[in-house]
């Protein structure tokens, strides 16, 4: 003991012989990389509500996925997540001066009062209109396309019904400022502000070096090295960036080649990826098997896009067709949070989709299953639905995406659980406390259902013993730890086989 004991009495010390439990960690986390409104460029932002989204990179923009992706994910059951918006400074600015924007003039003497900037991006002219009521009171309506915003008993003076204060606070349309240091009267009238042809390329302007970005400077997927509680990943606006001319085939395949390198590199994380727009079942197949031949199991992809409302201010549809990626994240979520990890992310209705374009068959699907290819299908009375739980993995051992998830949640468990282990006496009180640990919590996942077995003999083994820890690898301050789990896998494919049946027959 390192007390000395020099004076006769009692002493009462603590002793840590207790065993020292393992936590799991979280599996449901996304992060999400593309094209925003605003907010900061490069960094990963974490969010916990769609709220908080709107607040740190504005809301819904033309020709860009990221806000689509972000509100499906909370929609089907997604809670925190990083976002990071890529382009930076350089997409901001080449909108910005895209941005249209008119100057209202003041009432009395030269000069404006007023500067008013569209908000958003739209290929729809917008107009704002004021009006003055009484003698000091105004009214604003904001047109563009079909949409109207009015705002009544708006004043200039300082308080809640603030005119620049209340337009900016409540518009989806535009934002006002006054041009100069001493707030002045509006003149009354309408003032049109011209549509901004170029946004959507604009926005959309970004290599696929920007989305790798950089560790160093914690930027892009790079960035996503620093953050140890993300384990899905996706990119949205890769899709984009391809509608919109930015980026070829070859740049889509390459940014997704990235994001499936960051995953295998990180270990704890799997890729979303999204299919190329407007694909039949057959360029589908094509497309996976020849183009974008991944062989991976940190990747899923998902087939085809989904079709759901379109609030971008300005559109000319009620709806629209969007990248699935962040709706299959927000689903694993949701599954991880009702059953668990270990049950595959299938046959659960997406939350917020009106439709698909393209009504898969079962025979389609049969060609597209093996192959990775996880497809989401209309069931009559049923919704739209998950129908396929794979990784892009040809090792028929990593075949399902649960089975990955799990293994990635019980890795990072234990290697979190057992931190205490480094620098310890490595001997064989060391050897039992760690195996006690370690099948303590492996009890617990084989009780949660996610290992196969009637017995936790049967579920899993840990073996840390003089067999696998000799002299020789104790001399290299090594410590192993053999643990096998035995995990669940899916009923794909459930069969029936029924007959017929003639009672007192031999």
């Amino acid at each position: 003991m390192a007390t000395s004991y020099l004076t006769p009495g009692v002493y009462v010390e603590e002793v840590d012989k207790g065993s020292k439990p393992i936590e799991g960690v979280g599996t449901a986390v996304a992060a999400f990389v593309g094209v925003a409104e605003k907010g900061p460029s490069g960094s990963p932002v974490m969010l916990a509500n769609w709220t908080q989204f709107t607040d740190a990179f504005g809301g819904f923009i033309p020709g860009a996925y990221l806000a689509h992706a972000v509100y499906g994910y909370f929609n089907n059951g997604g809670g925190l997540c990083y976002v990071i918006r890529v382009g930076g400074d350089s997409a901001a600015s080449s909108a910005a001066a895209a941005v249209p924007a008119a100057a209202i003039p003041a009432k009395t003497g030269s000069g404006n009062a007023l500067r008013a900037a569209a908000k958003g991006l739209s290929t729809e002219a917008t107009s704002v209109e004021i009006t003055a009521v009484g003698d000091d009171g105004y009214s604003v309506t904001v047109r563009r396309g079909a949409t109207e915003e009015k705002f009544e008993d708006l004043v200039l003076a300082k308080g809640a019904k603030n005119l620049v204060e209340t337009v900016n606070k409540q518009s989806q349309l535009v934002n006002l400022e006054f041009s100069g240091a001493t707030e002045r009267a509006p003149a009354p009238g309408t003032y049109p502000l011209a549509a901004a042809a170029a946004s959507t390329k604009a926005m959309a302007k970004v290599n696929p070096d920007q989305y790798a970005g950089n560790v160093a400077e914690r930027t892009g997927l790079g960035g996503l090295e620093a953050v140890d509680n993300v384990t899905m990943l996706c990119a949205p606006d890769v899709m984009a960036a391809y509608q919109a001319g930015a980026l070829d085939r070859d740049g889509v395949k390459a940014v997704q080649l990235a994001m499936i390198a960051h995953c295998e590199k990180m270990g704890d994380r799997v890729a979303i990826l999204d299919p190329m727009p407007d694909m039949n079942a057959q360029q589908a197949l094509d497309w996976r098997q020849n183009e974008a031949g991944y062989d991976s199991k940190y990747a899923a992809l998902y087939y085809p896009w989904v079709q759901v409302a379109n609030p971008t201010p300005g559109a000319t549809s009620t709806t629209m067709f969007v990248p699935p990626s962040g709706h299959m994240a927000g689903i694993w979520a949701r599954s991880d949070g009702e059953r668990g990890v270990h049950k595959a992310p299938a046959n659960e209705v997406i939350r917020g989709v009106l439709g698909l374009p393209i009504n898969l068959t079962a025979n389609e699907q049969s060609v597209l299953n093996p192959v990775g290819v996880n497809c989401i299908r209309v069931f009559p009375g049923r919704g739209v639905r998950v129908w396929g739980a794979r990784t892009l993995s040809s090792d028929p051992s990593w075949r399902y995406l649960n089975v990955r998830r799990l293994f990635n949640y019980v890795e990072k468990s234990i290697e979190g659980g057992t931190q205490w282990v480094v620098f310890e006496p490595n001997d064989y009180a060391l050897w039992q406390r760690v195996k006690r640990d370690v099948r303590a919590f492996l009890k617990t996942v084989w009780m949660g259902g996610a290992l196969f077995g009637a017995t936790p003999e049967e579920a899993f083994y840990v073996k840390c013993d003089a067999e696998n820890n000799p002299v020789e690898t104790r001399d290299l301050g090594q410590l192993i730890v053999e643990v096998g789990i035995a995990p669940v896998k899916p009923a794909e494919f459930v069969i029936f086989r029924i007959s017929q049946f003639t009672p007192g027959a031999n």
